[in-house]
């Protein structure tokens, strides 16, 4: 078993790490958090040299892990790995329900360049503690740190050596590490360093401290409630390394917790009962006629378009009034009007045809400053009937008027 401790003074701080990489076994605590890290220089010995020129030792390679059997990892145990030039990491918490269950994780390295491909086996063997779970928990939002970040042993180890500082405490472990992501946060900006915060929670077997309950206080509760700091008399003991969002920690006392036991239905093991074999169709099967079917498809659509072209043929074709009828119910002084104003018009037409009228100023020829004779812009054959003379404007109008005087 390979593992990792950091002691703060006297008091012995337990988180299970492994580096090792290969088909081993690791005893992780229940209630402790397990961190497994998985490096990509050990990984890197797998693969076969590269034949040709190029850094090996920079290749990408990034990780699946799943539990054995499935797609997925168990519930409890979660992965990341940033780029394929960083070094994955399993962890999580287990909980007294995995006690005793051997997990088997499966552990595919990929090299991006070769297409390579390495796998191992990690055998996660959980174990029971006496002082699981510890009766006293706090969870800490860290604003300035991503969760990789705060996987990495030295940090997790200055982080509990703080809070062990402010607390107090006999026995201090870390129980979780929670990414703001998985709480419904939001990506940061990728400026100013930002980074995407984390969720840290440990678990003492003392009381909170007064410091820790200073958040708890109406003043501070009051600046929480107006997103202003609350002023905490030990924050100073975190603000060099660590930035805690004071208005986010969460005690939770165990031991006043009430347990509800609800009645749950048996799950069973997701297996389908025995009916036996898949008995498939018969070769032979019967014919079907489909008459019937093209009828109603095809001869229903074609009898209403039939239906709705006759009802349109009659109403366009038959019901017409024609000329006849439209004269019988029109006034006889409208039809008068009419037939004199149609007669006008043809006449008036005639006679624009035949006029015999001098050529307009405009047209006649222009002597040049040379003395030389310039043609009209019309020739003799011009067609006068669409020229806007005014003599034959005139002629016109009169023509128009003595018309309908004879007319009344």
């Amino acid at each position: 078993v390979s593992g990792a401790s950091a002691f703060v003074g006297s008091i012995t701080v337990v988180t299970i790490l492994s580096t090792l990489h290969a088909d081993r076994n690791v005893y992780p605590s229940a209630g402790v958090l397990f961190v497994h890290v998985l490096e990509r220089e050990h990984f890197k010995g797998e693969f076969p040299p590269y034949p040709k020129p190029g850094d090996s030792s920079n290749d990408p390679i990034t990780f699946n892990t799943n539990l054995m059997g499935y797609p997925d990892r168990p519930g409890w145990l979660r992965y990341i790995q940033r780029t394929s030039h960083s070094d994955g990491v399993l962890y999580g918490s287990p909980t007294a329900e995995h006690v005793g269950k051997a997990t088997i994780i499966e552990i595919i390295a990929y090299n991006r360049r070769t297409f390579e491909t390495a796998r191992h086996n990690l055998v996660i063997n959980i174990m029971s503690t006496e002082e699981y779970p510890l009766p006293y928990q706090a969870e800490f939002y860290i604003k300035n740190m991503n969760v990789e970040e705060m996987l990495a042993s030295e940090v997790l180890g200055d982080f509990l050596g703080a809070v062990k500082n402010v607390w107090q405490p006999e026995r201090l472990n870390a129980v979780n590490i929670t990414s703001a992501l998985d709480r419904g946060g939001r990506v940061p900006l990728p400026i100013n360093n930002l980074k995407e915060g984390v969720y840290v929670m440990v678990g003492a077997d003392v009381q909170f401290s007064s410091c820790l309950r200073e958040v708890e206080n109406f003043q501070n509760q009051l600046r929480c409630s107006q997103e202003m700091e609350p002023v905490i008399s030990c924050d100073k003991k975190f603000r060099a390394q660590f930035d805690i969002d004071w208005c986010k920690i969460n005690l939770v006392d165990i031991t006043k917790m009430i347990m509800i036991h609800s009645n749950r239905p048996d799950p069973g093991t997701g297996v389908l009962p025995d009916i036996g074999g898949y008995n498939p169709p018969p070769e032979s099967l019967k014919s079907r006629d489909f008459f019937a079917d093209f009828l109603i498809t095809l001869a229903v659509p074609s009898a209403v378009a039939m239906v709705l072209f006759s009802v349109l043929g009659y109403s366009m074709c038959c019901r017409r009034e024609g000329v006849d009828k439209r004269n019988m119910q029109t006034p006889d002084i409208q039809l008068v009007h009419h037939s004199s104003i149609q007669k006008s018009t043809k006449e008036l037409r005639s006679m624009s045809k035949n006029r015999e009228i001098s050529w307009p100023l405009s047209t006649l020829p222009v002597f040049s400053q040379s003395g030389e004779v310039v043609p009209p812009i019309h020739p003799d054959n011009y067609e006068t009937t669409s020229m806007p003379l005014m003599q034959t404007q005139t002629k016109w109008v009169l023509l128009m008027v003595s018309s309908k005087n004879a007319f009344l």
